[in-house]
């Protein structure tokens, strides 16, 4: 009976160091950083959804992975940021998975909070009658106070219903569907809105997808749906940029108190994050705005060659973007395939000359024209 117990005992220690010692995160204005232990059975530490990305990868020194994340471009490695449009609060977070030896995984929650500065809110004051009177004692029988939890985002790919991470590649064209909802403490106080969401290759070239709550090209993104309001979903086909095989999402997302109302696409169809019940919606139960990122592997299976339709994906996307551009005034980026599918830019200067030329041409044959007309 007291070797079972002592056996008993050594494998208590041994699991409590196989579990490794706890991270370590330093806050500042720029950056969150988190040393993570690689001691006990752990064996590799990443960012979530993050494993193969290299330029998240943390910095291996001995016995510890040294996470340094840039709160200045938290898109960079998917940070999620939460600012309280009312103090003005910013509240970063991500998390951290760690594999061991056994192939078992733990996922560390990390947090930075950055305070905002205080508004100063003015009330007028209101004077009291000649005759008012204030008790010398007062009788407190009961006292409240309630607070609203922070809401907590999540964003995520599916394929038929499972997730799809950083990690497991999906081929071009592939029906997908993200979602973005509310963790289960804060789903009951708030509601969701997408309001903006671009995508890029995570370098320089970047699309415009959703625009003031509504789809850009709902042929390939379509507009964010929901029916309890926790959950937005939309569907999208899967595609690629041509010189990686990461695409990254970078969405903003407004977060109200019990809803937020309804935007009218083009299409006539509703996108919102708001909840069934009919509640008249104003900017005031706009309490906060999440920017958040989530990535997906696309890349085509070996010997399969790319299909026109899905290089046509996003060129039509770069089209829709282009009549974005000349509806407010502002440039908007011209791309162009090659024979070998690699991305041409063309600069405004380019285009300017091409339709000078263009009308130099037309005017030169409706003169040919009134020349042989007239003869």
């Amino acid at each position: 009976m007291a070797l079972v117990k002592v056996l008993f005992c050594l494998c208590l220690i041994h699991a409590a160091l196989a579990k490794g010692s706890e991270s370590q995160i330093e806050c500042t204005p720029e950056i969150m950083k988190v040393v993570v232990p690689m001691d006990g059975d752990r064996k590799i530490s990443y960012l979530d959804q993050l494993k193969e990305y290299k330029p998240c990868q943390p910095e291996l020194d001995g016995k510890t992975a040294m996470f340094v994340l840039d709160l200045q471009d938290p898109h960079k490695c998917g940070v999620t940021r939460i600012l309280h449009n009312k103090t003005g609060k910013r509240v970063f977070y991500h998390k951290i998975v760690i594999e061991d030896n056994a192939g078992g995984r733990e996922t560390v929650a990390v947090r930075c909070e950055v305070l905002g500065k205080q508004r100063l809110i003015r009330r007028d004051v209101q004077t009291f009658p000649l005759d008012f009177d204030e008790p010398d004692v007062l009788n407190i029988t009961r006292y409240e106070e309630g607070k609203a939890p922070e809401p907590i985002l999540g964003a995520i790919v599916k394929q038929n219903g499972k997730q799809v991470s950083g990690e497991i590649s999906v081929t071009p064209g592939t029906p997908l569907t993200m979602e973005i909802f509310l963790n289960e403490q804060s789903a009951p106080v708030y509601g969701l809105l997408v309001n903006y969401m671009h995508v890029t290759d995570t370098g320089k070239q970047q699309e415009t997808i959703i625009l003031n709550g509504c789809s850009v090209d709902p042929y390939l993104f379509d507009n964010f749906v929901t029916t309890d309001g926790d959950t937005l979903t939309a569907k999208f086909k899967a595609f690629k940029f041509p010189d990686t095989t990461y695409v990254q999402f970078k969405g903003t997302v407004t977060v109200c108190l019990d809803k937020c109302q309804g935007v009218q696409c083009s299409n006539g169809q509703f996108a919102y994050g708001r909840k069934r019940r009919s509640i008249a919606s104003s900017d005031s139960n706009k309490i906060y705005e999440v920017s958040l990122t989530t990535f997906i592997k696309v890349d085509y299976e070996k010997g399969q060659k790319e299909a026109e339709d899905v290089l046509a994906l996003l060129r039509h996307l770069r089209v829709a973007n282009q009549r974005l551009g000349d509806m407010d005034g502002t440039p908007a980026t011209v791309a162009e395939h090659t024979s070998d599918n690699r991305l041409v830019l063309v600069d405004d200067h380019d285009l300017i000359h091409d339709k000078s030329n263009m009308v130099a041409v037309s005017c030169l044959l409706l003169l040919v024209c009134l020349l042989v007309h007239f003869k």
